[in-house]
Parts: structure tokens; sequence; C-alpha cells
């Protein structure tokens, strides 16, 4: 990052955090802000002096930078908006009843940290692993197509559906759906959003493995329905409390991610993934399958397993997937593959919500996932991520050998080897610690991290973290990134829980 681009963002960040103070108070210090912001004194100063070029700070020699006064007409006096808490409540027969829309768990990982700040919650791929050149060609290419600005078909572009039905039903497809099963969506979280509104209606249970993503929890509550949990271990989902959850609730949908699943990283177990395929048909359930890490095998992965819609004639999964983890967030492009009855209803549902996925956008995907430089950057992704995860692991058993890896066999947490694929570490913090104590002391430190109370529908077992190594820039900052939350540690962990320096495990 260059100087000027640093003495920007910090001028942004304290622009936007000026007016938490009366007109004429002291802003902190200049040590103070380059402690906080991990910047030079230089950039400090040049900030401050923007600011005060703006109008919005005013400094003074030897005593510091202070909040400007108000000039000009004062600001109008704001409305009175309290009327809109009861317009926003869901009436009933006893009067409103406050209700709400939480994205904190989603907003975790799309914030943007302030400048500074290592990145372990970051939910995309760092820059520098992102196919740029790539997808600029690709881009360019699908702009010189005839009609690339025409309207698409609503369910998309037929040579791309074809394309995830391929990808979907493996070498062999013939148990696998065809393109005609596949609908193109914006991107994974939409069509997540698409299916649990096609198959569970506002108050219907949804079963939802536990931790699971918050994003999901969060579509499954915005639609008014009521997420079940079901323990997942270091095989993934357990099926005999899938048949359990199924009899005590009536549910007809399970959302389930069976290949390096967000936040444990389990791979559900072969012999559990017919179980569960059969425990839901008898149930005359649906399974949501998010196959959303399948691009993101790291380079010991091996052989993977194939989904679980690859073999499905009687149309119980539902899959989706979608190529923004493993390129761009900003390549919003995704599909959703089911069949018989339930296609129509995905499809109306879709078109309601989105009436199409942008054909440019869609042409580009096509160009890139037909480019030679597509394969080329699914070996790259692979070997890089591999690296990242063993050096994550190996500098917190060396520097705060306190925080585990976690996953939940038949109850009990206990460490477990590091996924092969996927984006981020499962990390246990010991009893007694105040999880948000911990993450605001990390923040404090320099370092973004995850924490694991969002990922749980139902009480926690335990207090955990989620620990991302793909947005960092390689693994010198992965070193610093640990080394600061050894830091937050010694101040937020319960007394004698550790965080000492030991030797490499």
């Amino acid at each position: 990052m260059t100087e000027r681009s640093s003495v920007a963002d910090l001028a942004k960040t304290l622009r936007e955090e000026v007016d938490r103070y009366s007109p004429g108070e002291r802003l902190p210090s200049s040590r103070a802000l380059v402690e906080r912001y991990r910047v030079s004194p230089v950039t400090v100063s040049r900030a401050l002096a923007q600011l005060a070029a703006e109008g919005v700070v005013v400094t003074r020699p030897g005593a510091g930078a202070y909040r400007a006064e108000p000039s000009g007409p004062a600001k109008p006096v704001p409305g009175d908006t309290s009327w809109q808490e009861v317009a926003l409540s869901a009436q009933t027969a006893a009067g409103p009843v406050p209700r709400s829309v939480d994205a904190s768990g989603v907003l975790v990982t799309l914030a943007e940290p302030p400048p500074g700040v290592i990145e372990f919650n970051g939910g995309y791929l760092h820059p520098s692993l992102q196919p740029e050149r790539a997808l600029a060609a690709a881009l360019a290419r699908a702009g010189r197509r005839p009609g690339a600005w025409n309207r698409p078909p609503t369910d998309g572009l037929f040579e791309l559906r074809a394309w995830f039905a391929r990808q979907i039903a493996g070498p062999g497809g013939e148990g696998g759906p065809t393109g005609a099963d596949v609908l193109i969506t914006a991107g994974g979280q939409s069509a997540l959003t698409t299916a649990l509104r096609a198959l569970a209606p506002p108050g219907a249970p949804v079963l939802v493995e536990s931790p699971t993503y918050p994003g999901m929890l969060a579509v499954a509550r915005a639609a008014g329905q009521r997420p079940v949990p079901v323990p997942v271990d270091a095989d993934g989902l357990r099926p005999e409390l899938l048949a359990a959850a199924l009899r005590a609730t009536g549910a007809r949908v399970l959302v389930c991610q069976p290949l390096f699943q967000n936040p444990t990283g389990a791979v559900l177990a072969r012999e559990r993934r017919r179980e569960v395929v059969r425990i839901a048909r008898e149930a005359g359930a649906f399974v949501v399958e998010d196959d959303f890490a399948r691009s993101l095998a790291h380079e010991d992965a091996g052989a993977l397993p194939p989904p679980l819609a690859a073999d499905d004639p009687d149309g119980v999964v539902v899959h989706l997937r979608s190529l923004t983890k493993i390129t761009s967030p900003s390549l919003r492009v995704g599909a959703l593959a089911a069949r018989g009855p339930v296609l129509e209803r995905l499809r109306a549902i879709h078109v309601v919500d989105q009436f199409f996925v942008p054909r440019p956008l869609q042409e580009a995907a096509l160009e890139l996932v037909g480019s030679p430089a597509w394969p080329r950057h699914l070996r790259a992704v692979a070997a890089a991520l591999r690296p990242r995860r063993d050096h994550l692991a190996a500098e917190l058993r060396r520097q705060v050998p306190a925080l585990v890896q976690a996953a939940a066999p038949r109850g009990a947490l206990v460490q477990a080897a590091a996924p092969r694929g996927g984006f981020h570490l499962w990390v246990r913090a010991p009893e007694g610690t105040d999880e948000a104590a911990l993450t605001g002391a990390a923040l404090r430190a320099g370092v973004a991290v995850t924490p694991g109370r969002p990922y749980f529908c139902a009480e926690p077992p335990a207090v955990h973290l989620r620990l991302g190594f793909a947005a960092t820039a390689g693994t010198a900052e992965i070193t610093e990134g640990v080394r600061r939350l050894r830091t937050a540690c010694a101040q937020a962990l319960p007394h004698g829980a550790g965080g000492e320096e030991q030797a490499p495990a």
C-alpha cells in the first residue's frame, strides 16, 4: 500500500469517527493514533492536515487536534421516526410483536476492517489469489459477444447451465442433473435465499447443521422460518440425530454442507452420505446441499466425494454452488439444480426476486471457465491455500496453544486435523472465556477474528473463533496476525489459560 492510499484510508476512518466527539473536544494524540492504526507518524500528520483543510478538525501546535466548531446554517432537526417501530412489527391478535432481521453474522465477514488490521475474518480470497487478469480478459471478450447486452433467458444462458450441470454430475454424469435442471443465480447467497423461500413457509422448522453458516441462519429467520440444530462431528452431520430431529419437528427441509463444512471443515463420511439422503427421503424432506467449497480443495485434498446431487434420481437434493468464492466477491454467479415439481417452484421464486442475472456477467463467467486460465487458477489456489493453512495451524500451536482446533464428535470437543479444503480453521477457546472481550481485544491488537456465537442457532457448547487464512497476503502476515492474537489472548483469556510461546508441535 502506498503512503498516499494510507493517508486517504486513515483520513476516511477519522472523518467517520470524529462525529463521536463534541465540538471542541480533543481527538486522541498522534502517538495514540499511530499505535491504534499501526501507521507511521507521517501518515497521521498528513491525514490530520487533510481533515483540517476540510474544516473537520482544528489543529493547535503542541496541543493536538480538536473537532471543529460547526459553521454555517444549523443542521435541520431530525424528524420523529418512532412510528416505524409499530409499522415494522408483526401484527397479531394480541397486538404488535417486534421483529427484526439480523445480518450481524454476515456483516462480520463482509465489513472492511480499519487500515492496518490483519483479516483473519475474511470470507474471500486475498486479491493476490484472485484471477484478476483472467477476469478482465473474460469480461472484455464477453463484451464483444453478439447480443451481450440483450436480455438473457430467465433461467440463465443454457451453455452456462450445462457447464454447472457437468460440474455437479462429475466425470460419469449418468445420474446427475442436466442443463435443463439448473437455474443461474446471483451467487450462492441468492441461491440459498431462493431455495429456502421455495421449500419452507413462514413459521416452518428448517433443520440446520450445528454449528453452521450464519448467512443461512439469517436467510431462514428473515423468511420467518425456525432453524433447528442437528449437531455435526468430525465426520459431518450425524444421521441418527437427523432422524430424531425430523421425527420431533416434522421438518421438510435440511440444509447441509457435506464438503468442508463451514465452520468446522468436516467432510460428510462416505457411510453417512446415502444414509442422510435416505433418511430425508423417508421423511418426505428435501436436502439443500450447499456445495460452496468444492473449488476450494487444497493441494493435499485427494479425490473428493461427489455431490449428493450426483446420484439422486428421486429429486431429494436441491444443489447449489457458486463461482464467487473461487474468483472474486464481485463475480456473483451461482447455480441451483433440482429435479421434479420443485424446480418450477424454485424458478417462480427466482424470477419474482431477480428477473434474471445480468447477461454480461453470465457471458464473462462462460468465457472464464472455458479459458485455459481456469484450470491454472484452480491449481494455483489449491497450492496457495495449503501452506497458509499449515502455517496458521503451526503458529497457533506455537504462539497460542490455549486455542485448539475443534470438532464435535459425540458432543465432546477435541483437537482435530486441519481441513483439506476451505478458507479457515475452527478453534475453541478455554472454558470461561468471554467471547466479546476476546474478539474486541483482538481488534484492538490489530487482527480481526470471527466470533463463533453466530454459527449456532441454539446455545453454543463452548466459545469458538473462526480464523481465516485465505484473505491474508501470505505466511508472514499470518505470523504477525497470530502474534497480535496472542497479545489479545493474554488480555482476554481466563487467568492461567495459556498463551505462552511453545516449541512447534
